[in-house]
């Protein structure tokens, strides 16, 4: 018996040893205040259905991190171009064939909806690094234009669903990898001066209806506190009644008397404000400063640059995810449609952010002795 407990130990500890315990550990504790935050969200008629569904998804996604994780730098260097082509795929086909309710994200394959966007989050990534490490750093004009196309084709494609948000986070994951790599800050305010040049024609031309409406209603959302207003404004009261403490888990009274809007998915956070006070944001934010704190010190420590650039850019990339979405249902930023990470319920989404943690993780487990580029 101890000699079969002593193998079993030690298939664990092979099993495991490319798992990064201290990142496993806080996603598993922000996995585990958003299923606690989504069962009260969804009510008792609801929240057990949720629970499981989601309950689902992250262990499909924690699969895809083991898996990843055991998978070499080398090697996903060198597949780096063929998972980006590949990746470009569903965009093209979301286009003919999606669904949606403001134009075409997702793809219906019967089991389940995907949506192709979201595979963008870790091969966008991984395609700027290979391309960056076989260059000389600091990028050149040259080469910061070349991967400025790797960067445009995809956010143009998300960009025709429409889906301006996913695919300005996108393309935001692709630019951190080349800031990684020493792009001087300079090109970036020449490209948010090119962007503000050009955004009275795409008030025009470009943004849709609704895409208007959410500018306006960020400006001024007491302007339709009935209509275009009502989500931020609902959100907000539900953040502010919270207070300290909180109300108690399952005691919100805006998200179970159904003010906030959409409070399973993109204002989950609200809920989570309100039922849980002041504290409760701050325990969630310190895990997730801890998540993307923990991919920019594996990045540090890596010794090549295509690993530090894909380390690097997944955390900046999760950090700009918590951003957005809190910036969003606290009225700091126009409401855009993103997912507060591990506690939003949705499929695609939390396997791909927990896939691309994997490559992290990756990264710290596969340091070759002495580097590479």
């Amino acid at each position: 018996m101890r000699d079969f407990l002593r193998w079993l130990l030690d298939l664990a500890g092979r099993a495991t040893r490319t798992l990064d315990w201290p990142l496993l550990l806080a996603l598993a504790a922000l996995m585990g205040f958003g299923l606690a935050v989504l069962y009260s969200a969804g009510g008792a008629s609801a929240g057990p259905a949720l629970i499981k569904a989601q309950g689902a998804r992250f262990a499909v996604g924690l699969l895809a991190m083991w898996a990843l994780s055991r998978v070499s730098v080398i090697r996903l260097r060198a597949w780096s171009p063929a998972i980006y082509a590949l990746a470009l795929l569903p965009l093209v086909a979301v286009l003919l064939v999606g669904t949606g309710k403001h134009g075409r994200h997702w793809l219906d394959l019967g089991v389940f909806y995907l949506q192709p966007s979201e595979l963008l989050k870790i091969t966008l990534p991984m395609m700027v690094a290979w391309y960056l490490h076989m260059q000389p750093l600091p990028p050149r004009i040259g080469t910061v234009l070349a991967a400025g196309v790797l960067i445009a084709v995809p956010t143009g494609l998300i960009l025709l669903q429409p889906d301006f948000g996913t695919a300005m986070l996108i393309a935001a994951s692709g630019v951190f990898a080349l800031l990684l790599a020493g792009l001087p800050w300079w090109w970036v305010g020449v490209a948010v001066g090119g962007v503000a040049a050009v955004a009275p024609v795409a008030w025009i031309w470009l943004l849709r209806p609704y895409q208007k409406d959410r500018i306006l209603t960020f400006l001024e959302p007491e302007r339709d506190p009935l209509g275009t207003g009502w989500n931020i404004i609902q959100s907000k009261i539900a953040i502010g009644s919270g207070g300290l403490t909180g109300k108690g888990w399952g005691e919100g009274s805006q998200s179970h008397l159904n003010f906030i809007p959409e409070q399973t998915t993109d204002f989950i956070f609200a809920v989570l404000s309100e039922e849980f006070g002041w504290l409760g944001v701050a325990t969630v934010l310190a895990l997730y400063l801890f998540v993307v704190g923990r991919c920019l010190w594996i990045a540090m420590e890596a010794r090549d640059t295509y690993s530090r650039l894909l380390a690097g850019s997944l955390g900046l990339a999760f950090f700009v995810y918590v951003l957005v979405n809190g910036g969003m249902v606290s009225g700091l930023l126009p409401v855009v449609g993103v997912p507060m990470p591990l506690l939003s319920y949705g499929g695609t989404s939390a396997v791909s952010l927990l896939a691309g943690l994997g490559l992290v993780m990756a990264v710290r487990s596969h340091r070759p002795v002495h580097g590479y580029r």
